[in-house]
């Protein structure tokens, strides 16, 4: 590593001397620009790109580059203007407007973000990274969840082993209500990340809207077994243990949520809702006073008349 530090050093020292003795070469300030962007020195990279166009002010490369390095320091509205320079002198180029399509993501333009990722594929139908990022706009940002999955698709055409693009896919799957397809495309994210949480954790979801209440247990238990403390998991499956009526097992799992997430009133309601049903009226006073306190307005009054807290009707929480 330290050979090629020194290496680097030595480019730039040379281009430096270059400058000085022809300042007028957009060459040599497009080099200077390429090492501090290496570097990640991006606001000195972009001064040495100004001065590259000051002498070819219609260069793609300048402007693509002056847009990576804009794109860097978060200034996403010129960064935005560079790549549209650049297309008005390449206008099919495919990585301009991949990364242009990055930038309106992060400016949220996000329709128009799927419109760049658009161009780009016009260039290059077969791209990954063009389809995986069309398909995550779609998905995570404006609820496209049919054109997701069909980018999804895309992208494993052409990398059939990619865990993100199946767990994605699988996600889309999922808010569409294809549970059944849903928990196939999670299977084959666990095939390529055994230990990934967040695939366990999601395909338990979709088990437990497709109604295999058991199987989504096991899928919970993979994700705790994975994070342990993680409070999602020991929640949802706090929340199916209920709906079976084993509601000590239930309790303990909320007891585990809360280790967690001391704040999260649907975890003492409902904890509090399993208690009364046992008939532990202590433990259950004492979890719907945690929920009313965090948030009154909603279950002081919705506690009056939830028919599992029917063994409580006597208490003060009630008048």
């Amino acid at each position: 590593m330290s050979r090629v530090i020194d290496e680097q050093q030595k480019l730039s020292h040379t281009v430096y001397r270059f400058l000085e003795c022809r300042p007028d070469s957009y060459h040599d300030w497009l080099d200077q620009g390429h090492g501090f962007r290496d570097d990640g020195r991006y606001q000195e990279a972009l001064t040495s790109y100004d001065r590259a166009l000051e002498y070819k002010p219609h260069d793609y490369w300048a402007w693509y580059w002056r847009g990576d390095v804009l794109h860097g320091l978060a200034q996403f509205e010129e960064a935005l203007a560079s790549y549209d320079k650049a297309l008005e002198d390449q206008p099919t180029d495919y990585w301009a407007w991949c990364q242009r399509g990055n930038v309106l993501r992060e400016l949220e333009r996000y329709e128009d973000a799927i419109a760049s990722y658009d161009q780009a594929l016009e260039t290059r139908p077969d791209d990954y990274w063009a389809w995986y990022n069309r398909g995550y706009v779609a998905l995570e940002e404006l609820d496209w969840y049919e054109e997701a999955s069909a980018s999804f698709d895309q992208a494993l055409v052409i990398r059939p082993n990619d865990y993100w693009s199946w767990y994605r896919k699988g996600d889309a799957l999922r808010h569409l209500g294809r549970y059944e397809d849903a928990i196939a495309s999670y299977d084959q994210a666990i095939e390529q990340r055994p230990d990934d949480y967040w695939a366990w954790h999601r395909r338990g979801d979709a088990l437990r809207h497709r109604g295999h209440l058991e199987e989504a247990l096991s899928s919970y238990d993979q994700a705790i077994g994975i994070k342990p403390s993680d409070p999602w998991s020991w929640y949802k499956r706090g929340e199916i243990l209920r709906h079976l009526g084993r509601y000590v097992q239930a309790i303990i799992c909320y007891d585990k949520a809360l280790a967690s997430e001391p704040e999260d009133h649907y975890a003492w309601y409902n904890q509090a809702c399993c208690y009364a049903l046992i008939g532990n009226m202590e433990g259950a006073i004492a979890s719907l006073q945690e929920a009313i306190s965090l948030n009154p307005g909603e279950y002081q009054e919705f506690a009056k008349t939830d028919s599992d807290l029917d063994n409580l009707r006597g208490h003060s929480l009630f008048g």
